[in-house]
């Protein structure tokens, strides 16, 4: 064997979805669909956000960025799936292989954390209103999406540079739609041991950990509602956290689902559905959620739409 970084493959397979002719048509206009309306409904709460200044406070400010990260989250998957699904091919060169990978790094990382941020926002709104507007002030607010791009961005510099010095021979085949950090592990002739303990590590600390920090966030909101003595009251407390929490629950059931099947299954087909779900689905779903079940995204975009109208 050569040496620890010297890589004998130039490509990789992307084994995906089905190998017959006549599914990639459909499957291309399936996905070009979903990714057309990610694209499109994450780009207009944006534009919404920024365009009613009744939304310039702190969680749709939060909003905003998830929407961007979302965007930009299927912008790095998407795009390659519906080019190999058009031109009948599985390949993905290495450089862009390892280029995906290190862009879902960063977004999927990102979501994770935003979610986290949302939900303090919301523990604060609820279990803290008349400290609200002091605590979560416009720099703070900043300082808590840069910090949770300083990680992201930090965590796949780390997993990139490692990926990097490992040797890849004759064994190509990756048994999902994307480039995968696992998967691309999983090719590697030389050892992996650093790299497995770091992904277990940093699994903890930016999967596991956020998520108890949700937990425990909606578990003071719960206890402070359960306190407010009016129906009506409760009502109103727990509508502002209710979009939050719809997007939270899909986002980490299709986290867990897409972990368990990997785990059952060796089925690429299978897999790919499942990592679907999470990484291409939940961002086109975040901005119907939201704006389906926010008033005042709803209020805000019935202005916008009528001011485009009326500007024609």
């Amino acid at each position: 064997m050569g040496p620890a970084n010297q890589t004998h493959v130039s490509e990789f397979l992307l084994l995906g979805f089905s190998e017959k002719p006549e599914h990639q048509l459909p499957l291309f206009g399936l996905f070009q669909g979903i990714y057309l309306i990610a694209v499109g409904g994450n780009l207009l709460i944006m534009l919404t956000i920024a365009s009613d200044s009744h939304l310039h406070t702190p969680m749709y400010f939060f909003l905003s960025n998830l929407s961007l990260v979302d965007l930009c989250l299927v912008s790095t998957l998407v795009p390659k799936m519906l080019v190999n699904l058009l031109t009948h091919s599985k390949a993905i060169s290495y450089a862009g292989c390892l280029t995906q990978m290190h862009f879902f790094m960063i977004f999927a990382s990102l979501d994770t954390l935003l979610l986290t941020v949302m939900a303090y926002d919301r523990f604060v709104a609820i279990c803290h209103p008349l400290s609200y507007v002091t605590i979560m002030s416009p720099q703070f607010c900043g300082l808590l999406v840069l910090l949770s791009w300083m990680i992201s961005l930090l965590n796949a510099l780390l997993h990139s540079l490692l990926v990097m010095r490992l040797s890849f021979c004759s064994e190509r085949e990756i048994p999902l739609f994307y480039c995968d950090l696992t998967s691309v592990l999983k090719l590697s002739c030389t050892d992996t041991l650093i790299n497995n303990i770091l992904t277990y590590l940093i699994a903890v600390l930016l999967g596991v950990f956020p998520f108890i920090g949700i937990l425990f966030s909606y578990t003071q909101i719960c206890s402070s509602i359960m306190r407010v003595p009016s129906t009506g009251g409760k009502y109103k407390a727990f509508s502002t956290c209710g979009s939050h929490l719809c997007v939270v629950s899909l986002f980490y059931g299709t986290v867990i689902g897409v972990y368990l099947s990997s785990s059952v299954t060796q089925s690429s087909w299978k897999s790919s559905v499942t990592s679907v779900m999470y990484a291409v689905v939940t961002p086109m779903l975040n901005p119907f959620i939201y704006s389906l079940r926010n008033k005042d995204i709803k209020d805000a975009l019935r202005i916008l739409i009528s001011r485009m109208i009326s500007s024609q």
